[in-house]
């Protein structure tokens, strides 16, 4: 497996102007503040967009962004697997909103971003635990919704995969209003742009 390449807000902000960066959260989040010019390719269109980030790589270095790092150096690797070559923000968009740099919002966009994609993953997994448990006092056998719940946290770690991340990211709240943000024809347009 290939060495992760991670560039460090430090290290970013003064190259901002030559890197391609693409930040792969859900919409709502990108559009509740993102790295200034980054384009939102979200991580479950990744695969569609694999035409349109080789023809930015071969112009560029791409630098992948998230909130924290995690799907970023995920999409790094499903790059890497196509033989992509593209960095991760380490930290993310926390990071580098911590560090001082500006963070870019949609003209309209909500002021509080959606939680991030793991935070609503492990409060959904918990709440569905807890309920599981607590019907499980009036319904005996309930509590095997507690069971699955584990079972399909534990599959999620083994193959790294989030069924529940998907269909989260589905949901309103994740979603912009329109104009918010460039839908995904719009954004691969703009990266095979030899500008």
């Amino acid at each position: 497996m290939a060495t992760l390449t991670e560039i460090t807000p430090a290290q970013a902000h003064p190259r901002l102007a030559a890197l391609t960066v693409v930040d792969v959260r859900t919409p709502g989040e990108y559009a509740a503040g993102h790295v200034p010019g980054a384009l939102n390719i979200p991580l479950d269109k990744l695969d569609q967009a694999l035409p349109a980030l080789r023809t930015a790589a071969a112009r560029g270095e791409l630098l992948i962004v998230c909130a924290s790092g995690n799907r970023s150096g995920k999409a790094c690797e499903s790059l890497a697997a196509a033989g992509i070559p593209a960095a991760t923000l380490v930290g993310g968009t926390s990071a580098w909103a911590a560090a001082g740099h500006e963070v870019q919002r949609p003209e309209g966009a909500p002021a509080r971003a959606p939680w991030a994609m793991d935070r609503q993953v492990r409060f959904t997994a918990g709440g569905l635990v807890l309920a599981g448990l607590l019907v499980d006092l009036a319904l005996p056998g309930t509590r095997w919704v507690s069971a699955a719940v584990g079972a399909g946290l534990v599959f999620s770690a083994v193959t790294n995969t989030c069924a529940m991340g998907n269909l989260l990211s589905r949901l309103p709240h994740n979603r912009p209003r329109p104009g918010q943000t460039p839908d995904l024809a719009t954004t691969l347009a703009a990266l095979t742009d030899p500008r």
